[in-house]
């Protein structure tokens, strides 16, 4: 018999095969259907450490939804595009400017809802009243609670909005609640906020839930970072805040005193209905249940204003980043002034690009940002971006540690404002669900003019010799953070 046997030769002509199928299969399978800047970012990965980057993309690699959980979505939206279609919405305000209807018909296209008008709508930015008044809100329930939010726990800052909620369902008030499985589970209070909601009788699901050994799967860092509550179709909540503690509960932030600083709105009217589609179709996503009818989503009635909103849907369930479609083509049209809230962020090259040019229009654009951070890779990866954001022309506003500026929103000029849960960074274009509204009026418009004149009391302005003194070890990590924030 002869005996066959492989030398260390051999280990390495197998490793060269594979090491160069490797690199041949990436640069087939990875561009496609992606940014350049992100299968740039994968290929290097591939490149300079191939197994590792394999593993990685993998494992992260696909920005989509699964496919069912996609197709589940387009048909809720082209129902609910079809239902709305012929259906009066409030009267709107006069005199738009064409861009806007060009904007308004954009997000329509992208998967929106109608743009809706006689809307009122007051901000809420202190962080335990806007619990509080949620709670109230709940509590002036008869029919049924809608509650989605990112983070959901039970604890003494959230324990009113909890009692509020059994007590809901005590007098037969029906509770649904969703919540991101990711960003919950292994966070303090997790099982008992699950066990509240079971005793209390409310109908919960976990949002996008990695559960392989129930069959669950997708790609582990997608989230459904929404933030909502709606009660009876008549009032809803949006905003940045999740439902828990303003230092979330977690240690280290407790230990370095940080505290989240946020920005709820509170709206009635028309485009309550469409902030409540967004909800039943997360909730019809992870039940199967279209629930449109049985609560008569379009029974709409006009609210305390006369403020034009729409509803702007936006995540991996779409064909296309609708939220930063909206904020391009509001930076674009803006004539005279720029705000941007945005604690994370991280912009791609045409959101950049669109800053830079505002400025050189002659447009007066401020970011505000956070001066310290809570997630380090993100935290170094928009301070890549600061210098040419100043060289620009942008006034970078750096809210005051230890409290993290956790808001989220534009506003352009003085009539068109968006407020919601989206960040201005590529995870929230391209890998959170996000929802953001449109708001044309005037007086809200001013009233958040009021509350950037807040943060801005509040914060330090980065200057340009400043940021030209930065540690050559600050800016090694900043530029590598940025690098990596591409890997999409």
């Amino acid at each position: 018999m002869v005996e066959v046997t492989f030398d260390a030769t051999w280990w390495v002509v197998v490793a060269l095969i594979v090491d160069v199928t490797i690199r041949v299969a990436a640069i087939i399978i990875v561009p496609r259907n992606r940014r350049p800047t992100s299968a740039m970012a994968w290929l290097l990965a591939i490149y300079f450490i191939p197994y590792i980057g394999v593993v990685l993309f993998l494992l992260i690699g696909n920005p989509r939804l699964p496919r069912k959980f996609r197709r589940k979505q387009e048909a809720l939206n082209n129902y609910l595009r079809e239902t709305s279609a012929s259906l009066d919405f409030g009267t709107l305000r006069p005199n738009a400017p064409e861009w806007f209807r060009a904007l308004v018909t954009l997000n329509r296209n992208l998967g929106a809802m109608p743009l809706a008008g006689d809307n009122g709508a007051t901000l809420i930015s202190d962080y335990q009243k806007s619990l509080d008044e949620m709670a109230e809100a709940i509590r002036q329930a008869e029919r049924y609670v809608h509650v989605e939010f990112y983070i959901l726990q039970s604890d003494d800052a959230t324990d009113n909005f909890f009692r509020a909620l059994e007590e809901a369902t005590a007098r037969g008030v029906v509770v649904r609640v969703l919540l991101d499985h990711w960003a919950n589970r292994g966070k303090p209070y997790y099982r008992r906020t699950l066990r509240r909601l079971t005793a209390m009788g409310a109908h919960w699901y976990l949002l996008l839930p990695v559960q392989p050994l129930r069959g669950r799967t997708q790609r582990p860092d997608l989230r459904n970072h929404r933030k909502l509550l709606v009660v009876d179709g008549r009032v809803a909540y949006m905003g940045s805040q999740n439902v828990t503690d303003s230092t979330y509960n977690l240690h280290k932030n407790i230990r370095r005193g940080l505290h989240w600083v946020d920005l709820m709105v509170r709206v009635e009217g028309p485009v309550v209905a469409s902030i409540n589609a967004v909800f039943l179709s997360d909730w019809y996503g992870e039940s199967d249940e279209i629930l449109s009818d049985e609560i008569g989503l379009f029974d709409v009635t006009g609210g305390a204003g006369d403020l034009d909103c729409q509803i702007v849907p936006s995540g991996p369930g779409f064909d296309f980043q609708n939220n930063l479609k909206l904020f391009l083509a509001l930076i674009y049209a803006a004539r005279e002034r720029i705000s941007i809230v945005s604690p994370y962020f991280v912009p791609e090259e045409a959101l950049l690009l669109a800053i830079t040019t505002a400025c050189q229009r002659g447009v007066s654009v401020e970011l505000f940002v956070s001066e310290e951070g809570d997630q380090a890779v993100v935290y170094h990866a928009q301070r890549s971006y600061y210098e040419s954001l100043l060289r620009a022309g942008v006034k970078i506003w750096m809210y005051r540690k230890p409290y993290i500026l956790h808001s989220k929103s534009v506003t352009i000029d003085d009539e068109v404002a968006v407020i919601g849960s989206s960040n201005m960074d590529m995870r929230s274009f391209g890998l959170n669900l996000e929802i953001s509204m449109l708001v044309r009026g005037g007086e809200f418009a001013r009233e958040m003019h009021a509350v950037e004149d807040t943060y801005r009391s509040l914060s330090r302005e980065l200057t340009l010799e400043e940021w030209l003194n930065q540690p050559l070890r600050s800016t090694l990590l900043d530029n590598l953070a940025r690098l990596t924030s591409a890997l999409q």
